[in-house]
């Protein structure tokens, strides 16, 4: 079998073209994730659901497809994608936040692939100043996980087959499906996922996206540079699933001045030095307390609890930050 149904289904013009089924999707995805797919069509196939705009059953499909391609991963409790370009954005002060979650005995699972980001705003790059792990295996995530409640996990490591799609872009030269496939992967089935989306209308794709593959919990939002990162200067639409139902929730901004993310502190060492406290700054903390609060909804919180749980564990946090690549 090859790509030519599909494409053909999506491609036949004004009228008689459609959208691909989730099995459809699945099959797709499947021919392609074990090399049975010609590379041409493979770029007509990604470049058409584009054109066309993708659909929840297509991304679910797809993710479906792509799960059974991955190694077994251990228990985790919250699934943080991280995909973005960061051309745009800052500091990922979302790590942070990420490590405040896990001072909860959560285990999070950061998973993405950033070293083709601006400096300051690479990911992989600040992991040690953020005091997290890359883990290197599946093998070592469980050590990392069982040690710090956290850890970060590359695509390249998760999923090579799936970064080479991923980097299609270079290619062709235009953003595909795959990142949105990334974001609602949830490699580790855990039941709580939070997501970023640079363009407002991923939120609805994604949350129906959810309902489709099953996912209990949920939250969505629009966030610095597409990452789950908010803005405490805007009030948030956080898309939501509870017990596998859409619902939506607004979080009202949490300072009264309007900035943007950007007007943050940019060195990669102020990660660090905000979180051991040689720095002040309160937009940077309220960008860390407020995306670990819109995260902890998503674990189950109550938002007004959520926020006093991530002022809490942020007055309390232990006062250093680094790790050093051998400790990685």
């Amino acid at each position: 079998m090859s790509l030519a149904p599909f494409i053909h289904a999506m491609g036949r013009g004004p009228g008689r073209a459609r959208s691909l089924t989730g099995d459809e999707a699945q099959q797709a995805m499947d021919l392609i994730l074990r090399g049975a797919a010609d590379p041409h069509a493979v770029g007509a196939l990604l470049m058409l659901m584009r054109y066309r705009g993708e659909v929840p059953a297509e991304i679910a499909g797809f993710a479906t497809a792509m799960r059974t391609d991955l190694p077994p991963l251990p228990r985790v409790d919250l699934d943080w994608p991280s995909y973005a370009a960061g051309r745009t954005r800052g500091l990922p002060w979302f790590l942070l936040s990420a490590r405040l979650v896990a001072a909860t005995g959560a285990r999070v699972l950061l998973h993405g692939w950033n070293s083709h980001q601006s400096d300051g705003a690479d990911v992989r790059a600040s992991l040690p100043l953020a005091g997290i792990a890359q883990a290197q295996s599946p093998g070592d995530l469980a050590t990392c996980l069982d040690r710090d409640g956290i850890a970060y996990l590359p695509l390249e490591t998760l999923s090579p087959r799936a970064l080479t799609l991923l980097r299609l872009r270079e290619v062709l030269g235009l953003r595909s499906c795959i990142n949105t496939v990334l974001r609602v992967l949830n490699p580790a089935h855990a039941p709580a996922a939070v997501q970023g989306v640079f363009h407002p209308p991923y939120r609805g794709l994604q949350q129906e996206a959810g309902v489709l593959l099953g996912q209990p919990s949920l939250a969505i939002l629009k966030g610095g540079g597409g990452e789950f990162e908010r803005n405490p200067a805007k009030d948030v639409a956080l898309f939501r699933l509870v017990n596998g139902q859409p619902e939506e929730l607004t979080l009202p901004a949490l300072l009264p001045e309007p900035r943007r993310l950007s007007d943050a502190p940019t060195p990669p060492q102020a990660l660090a030095d905000l979180w051991e406290g040689t720095l002040r700054d309160l937009f940077a903390e309220a960008i860390v307390t407020g995306t670990a609060a819109a995260a902890l909804i998503a674990l189950g919180h109550a938002p007004g609890p959520a926020h006093a749980l991530a002022q809490s564990l942020w007055a309390n946090r232990p006062l250093y930050a680094r790790i050093t690549e051998a400790e990685g």
